[in-house]
């Protein structure tokens, strides 16, 4: 049986920490900036631990 790859696009948006919670930037800062208000727009600066939810299929894409 070949060895599982890991997905490389998912490589490049999350980070794994040293206790291995997965990171990453949080969404809505890419386009339509102009109709948010700053304060969300600050709020979403930054990254973020994400969703216990997510972290299951997360760390299967990147073969952990």
């Amino acid at each position: 049986m070949p060895k599982m790859k890991s997905h490389t696009g998912m490589g490049k948006r999350v980070r794994v920490t040293g206790k291995g919670k997965i990171v990453a930037q949080q969404a809505g800062l890419r386009h339509n900036l102009e109709k948010k208000p700053s304060t969300q727009t600050r709020r979403l600066t930054g990254t973020v631990v994400l969703a216990k939810a997510d972290v299951k299929r997360i760390k299967k894409l990147l073969g952990r």
